[in-house]
């Protein structure tokens, strides 16, 4: 029995050996379950960002007119003392509107590049990539309805006072999906070079 021991530790391929480069307490069930999680996810916010870019550009009139109360502050509580941040200039409106379509096609696109590369990255050992373009497209997102939405859009121009034009808790949603999304990419489990080099290492000397 204990031959047998020493010519399985000779060849450096032991049980115990493979479990070194997993997480801790992990197995390779949980691995592959945690990475078809995060590609499952991705696409679900993938799809539903190009679902809201493509509702915006058919229909571009509705979310046009939101955009342009939102920056008009004219269903806000119109105190002096906020007013002044209005943007009254259609043009300037409209631009802004625009400029958030591109934004949130260009956060579709990212991601759904991402969830490509997590459905064929345990064949190509491209996890790592996947990853890494996940957290682009999710931060483009958080980026948007955070700071867009909820700071400029909440705060700055006081979104948050109007009964008709308010998307403060639409934009918060988005950002618990996105921001919950994240953290399932960055879960050890789900693989990627990084997290096995820098378990697997210890073991290696």
């Amino acid at each position: 029995m204990a031959g047998t021991d020493d010519h399985t530790n000779t060849h450096g391929g032991s049980t115990a050996d493979a479990g070194k480069g997993a997480a801790p307490g992990a197995d390779p069930h949980v691995r592959t379950g945690l990475s078809l999680a995060a590609t499952l996810l991705t696409g679900t916010v993938a799809l539903y960002i190009a679902l809201v870019a493509f509702g915006n550009i058919t229909d571009f009139d509705t979310n046009q007119q939101f955009v342009r109360h939102v920056l008009a502050m004219d269903t806000t509580f119109q105190d002096p003392d906020l007013m002044w941040r209005a943007i009254t200039s259609q043009p300037l409106q409209d631009a802004v509107y625009v400029a958030i379509i591109v934004w949130e096609t260009a956060a579709a696109l990212t991601l759904a590049v991402a969830t490509v590369l997590w459905a064929i990255g345990p064949r190509r050992g491209g996890l790592a990539r996947a990853r890494l373009v996940s957290t682009i497209g999710l931060l483009m997102i958080l980026v948007l309805f955070g700071a867009g939405f909820l700071a400029i859009g909440g705060e700055w121009f006081a979104m948050w006072q109007s009964k008709n034009w308010n998307g403060v808790e639409a934009a918060a949603r988005n950002i618990m999906v996105a921001g919950i999304v994240l953290l399932v990419v960055h879960l050890p489990g789900t693989g990627g070079r990084t997290g096995r080099r820098g378990l697997s290492e210890p073991g290696g000397k």
